[in-house]
């Protein structure tokens, strides 16, 4: 059944909600913001239609490196267990680094869209766009409105000088043409506030329930935490350099008399950061882990942490994992960062290599009464609440002209 809404819906209650989503990430079995957003409004509206659009699939990187498996798959396929959302993800043959070539790129990507959308039947659609890059189609999808929803501050990720200036550009344009801006932390409100008239702060969710068997499951565990040696400090999440302290880990882990740091998901590590993290013979990689299992890994963990580096950039963050690991109950430790810092009840913070492993051996003697509270604050932070509040703003700002 459709739940019912405090404030109208972002479409007439006689026609289907269609809804172009540009996507910072492909649709795959790690689930992000975006696919929890999709999967929410799909459930909601079985008659809404959904195409999620991919990053374009670049036919010239991919040939030089000799993986060419994304060029023999359909460009276009609908999701298992989601007969309302299409994914897509167009070609892309010039190097964007080339203003010309980027916006022969832009305009293919466009039309692949364009046809895409036409082939399945979608006439007035709201546009969603997450990354910055995808300014180039507003006005140009036949679109009602557009919402631009931004999850990271993408100026302050380490990269050059003028892809950093070419970022400040889109991302400003975007904030001034979108019919509403969401974002997902409190620091990006305070960076777009001025340049955005419709500014809406949305922060991540939990589907807590999801989330039940760290506590409370029983059976063996995933074969691929059986090498682990307890206690098990668990980290899930995008293992990036501009998001993980590889200097606080390694330090930890040589200094580690018993247990292990398990680091479950996505690994873009430079290759030396892995050895040298390996070589310590205390730091375990999982590689991408489908959410469906995420919480059987984390039924492995006797703490969950966030080792994270305080920068600009993460300030910027709302962490998944922070719901996540509250949903899961288990003592939690972080670095002072945005998110974490806001439940110092739940989560105890470290400012260096020595307070984060005393802070890991005392939260192995927390109170009995924290995983339950902890779950019972993950429940008040739940995707199906995020997402009416992005409904209700999508039905009140202004559709485009």
């Amino acid at each position: 059944m459709t739940p019912e809404f405090a404030s109208p819906l972002p479409f007439k209650s006689d026609e289907p909600l269609e809804l172009i989503f540009v996507s910072l990430e492909n649709w795959d079995d790690v689930w992000r913001r975006n696919q929890f957003v999709c999967g929410q409004i799909a459930r909601r509206f079985p008659n809404c239609k959904i195409l999620f659009v991919g990053n374009a699939r670049d036919v010239s990187n991919q040939l030089r490196r000799g993986q060419t498996a994304d060029l023999r798959v359909p460009a276009t396929w609908q999701v298992p267990d989601y007969p309302n959302i299409h994914v897509t993800r167009p070609l892309k043959f010039l190097p964007n680094t080339i203003p010309a070539a980027r916006r022969i790129n832009e305009g293919m990507f466009r039309r692949h869209v364009q046809r895409t959308a036409h082939r399945l039947g979608f006439r007035r659609p709201i546009l969603w766009l997450n990354p910055h890059s995808a300014v180039h189609m507003v006005g140009k999808m036949g679109e009602d409105r557009t919402i631009y929803d931004i999850t990271d501050d993408w100026i302050t990720l380490t990269q050059s000088e003028a892809l950093t200036r070419l970022i400040i550009e889109q991302d400003r344009e975007l904030c001034r043409v979108a019919d509403a801006v969401i974002v997902c932390s409190q620091k990006l409100y305070d960076l777009k506030k001025e340049l955005a008239q419709n500014l809406h702060l949305i922060p991540n969710g939990v589907d807590a329930e999801h989330y039940r068997c760290v506590l409370e499951g029983t059976g063996p565990l995933p074969e691929e935490t059986a090498a682990w040696p307890h206690p098990i400090y668990g980290y899930t999440g995008t293992i990036h350099p501009d998001r993980v302290d590889v200097d606080l880990v390694e330090g930890m882990a040589q200094r580690l008399t018993q247990g292990c740091f398990a680091l479950v998901g996505p690994f873009f590590l430079p290759d030396a950061d892995r050895d040298r993290l390996l070589a310590t013979g205390k730091v375990f990689f999982t590689g991408p882990i489908p959410y469906a299992r995420l919480p059987q890994f984390m039924r492995a963990f006797d703490v969950s942490i966030t080792p994270h580096r305080v920068t600009p950039f993460t300030e910027s963050l709302n962490p998944i994992k922070l719901w996540e690991y509250l949903a899961g109950g288990k003592p939690i430790v972080a670095t002072n960062v945005a998110g974490f810092r806001d439940f110092p009840q739940f989560v105890q913070i470290a400012q260096s290599e020595k307070e984060f492993l005393h802070a890991l051996q005392e939260a192995q003697h927390e109170a009995s009464s924290l995983p339950e509270a902890r779950r019972a604050e993950a429940r008040k932070h739940s995707w199906d609440a995020r997402v009416e509040q992005i409904l209700e703003v999508v039905a009140a700002c202004k559709p485009s002209s």
